[in-house]
C-alpha cells in the first residue's frame, strides 16, 4: 500500500452553543479535512483545527504546510513502513504541530486498514469503551449553572468548567456550580492560562476553604510560566495539569523535572499527532505522571484517533476530555468512533473506521 495523493477539504459544522474561553469565542467548528490516497483505493482521513491562539495554526498555514512540506516527502512511500513515514512528517519542518497531527493521524488510518484491524489493537489494546467530560463555557453565572444541570441530567458526571475571566467572579462561578451539581458530576476547572500564579493560589485556597472539592485545575497560569505553575502546584492541594505548557516530549521531562504540575493533558493538534503522544505517555508512566486526552474543536475525525490512543494506553491516560463531537449540532462522519453523550465507543472497523464524510467543501 502506497501513498499517491492527499487531497484537501474544508468542514464546517455549527456547534449546538458558543464555545467561550478566557481565550476566545467560536460558534462553530471550521476545520482542515485531509485524504491521503493509496495506490489500492484506500484512503486514510485525518483532521486539524486552526487554533491561532494556542498552536499558531491557521487553515492557510494548515494547507500551505501539507502541500509544500509535508506531502513531497510522502509521494510513493509505504504505508508499512509506520515509523518512517512519522519521521519523514515530524521532520519536514518545525512547529506546524496540528498540520503534522492531521497526516500523522490519516497514516495512522491507513496502517491499521492495512491490517485490517482497528487502531487501538495495533496500538496495544484495551477495553474499547471510554467516557468523557463535558465543557461548560465561560458565561453569566445562572447561565453556567444551568448548563451544568442540565449536561448532568444528560448523563455527565465530569464538567470542565471554563474560568479564566476575572477572579472574583470565576471563584462566585464555581461555588454556584458545586453547589449545583454536588455529589452528581466531579468539576474539572480550565483557566486556559487567565490567571496569575497568586491569583490561582488565591482562588483555589478560598475554594478549598469554602468546602469546594475539584478534581483538577487546568493550566492556571501563562503556557511559559513553569515556576508560576509549580508556585500553584506547591501551595493548593487540588490537583495542577499542564495543558498549553506541554507540546512535545521534551517539554514533559522537564515539566516533571520541575515538579511543576501532577497531570498532563496530551492533545494531539500539540503533540503533532499520534507517535509523540504516545512518547508523551510512555515518559509519563515512566515517572508514575497520570495524563489527560484532551482535543481542540475539533470532529468525530480526529477525535476518534485520540480515543484509539486513550484506549491502547488507557494505565496513564486515566482522564478523557474528548467533548468536540458532544459539542456539535451533528456528526459529518459516516462510520468510525461512536459518541453517544458521555458514552465512547470502538467498533473493530481497520482503521479509524471511517467510511464517508458529509459536506465537505473544496479546498484551493
Amino acid at each position: 500500500m502506497k501513498i499517491t495523493d492527499i487531497q484537501f477539504g474544508m468542514l464546517r459544522v455549527p456547534l449546538k452553543t458558543p464555545f467561550k474561553t478566557a481565550l476566545r469565542t467560536v460558534k462553530s467548528i471550521e476545520d482542515i479535512v485531509i485524504m491521503v490516497n493509496t495506490d489500492t483505493g484506500h484512503v486514510g482521513y485525518g483532521e486539524a483545527p486552526a487554533t491561532a491562539v494556542i498552536t499558531g495554526d491557521t487553515h492557510g498555514s494548515i494547507i500551505d504546510a501539507i502541500r509544500h512540506y509535508i506531502a513531497p516527502r510522502l509521494m510513493g512511500q509505504d504505508v508499512a513502513d509506520l515509523n518512517h513515514l512519522t519521521q519523514l512528517i515530524q521532520g519536514a519542518m518545525e512547529k506546524n504541530s496540528s498540520a503534522k497531527a492531521a497526516v500523522e493521524i490519516a497514516i495512522y488510518d491507513l496502517w491499521g486498514q492495512l491490517y485490517g484491524a482497528p487502531l487501538y489493537k495495533l496500538l496495544g489494546g484495551g477495553d474499547p469503551a471510554i467516557t468523557t467530560d463535558i465543557t461548560i463555557s465561560v458565561d453569566y453565572i445562572d447561565k453556567m449553572v444551568a448548563d451544568s444541570i442540565a449536561a448532568v441530567d444528560r448523563g455527565f458526571e465530569s464538567l470542565k468548567i471554563k474560568v479564566g475571566k476575572d477572579i472574583g467572579v470565576d471563584i462566585e462561578r464555581v461555588r454556584a456550580i458545586y453547589a449545583a451539581v454536588e455529589n452528581r458530576a466531579l468539576l474539572r476547572l480550565d483557566a486556559n492560562q487567565g490567571w496569575t500564579a497568586k491569583e490561582a493560589v488565591f482562588a483555589l485556597n478560598t475554594l478549598e476553604d469554602a468546602g469546594v472539592r475539584l478534581e483538577l485545575v487546568e493550566q492556571p497560569v501563562k503556557a511559559r510560566d513553569l515556576a508560576g505553575m509549580r508556585y500553584v502546584t506547591e501551595r493548593v492541594h487540588t490537583p495542577i495539569m499542564a495543558d498549553e505548557s506541554v507540546f512535545g516530549p521534551m517539554e514533559v521531562i522537564e515539566l516533571i523535572r520541575m515538579r511543576a504540575a501532577d497531570i498532563i493533558n496530551i492533545k494531539l493538534m500539540k503533540t503533532g499527532g499520534i507517535s509523540n503522544a504516545i512518547r508523551i505517555a510512555d515518559i509519563a508512566g515512566m515517572f508514575g505522571v497520570e495524563c489527560m486526552i484532551g482535543c481542540m474543536l475539533e470532529t468525530s475525525i480526529s477525535v476518534a484517533a485520540a480515543v484509539h490512543v486513550a484506549v491502547a494506553h488507557a494505565n496513564v491516560i486515566t482522564k478523557v476530555d474528548l467533548d468536540g463531537p458532544s459539542l456539535c449540532q451533528y456528526n459529518p462522519v459516516d462510520g468510525g468512533v461512536i459518541f453517544n453523550e458521555s458514552e465512547i465507543s470502538v467498533t473493530d472497523a481497520p482503521g479509524l473506521g471511517i467510511r464517508e464524510i458529509r459536506g465537505l467543501e473544496p479546498c484551493l
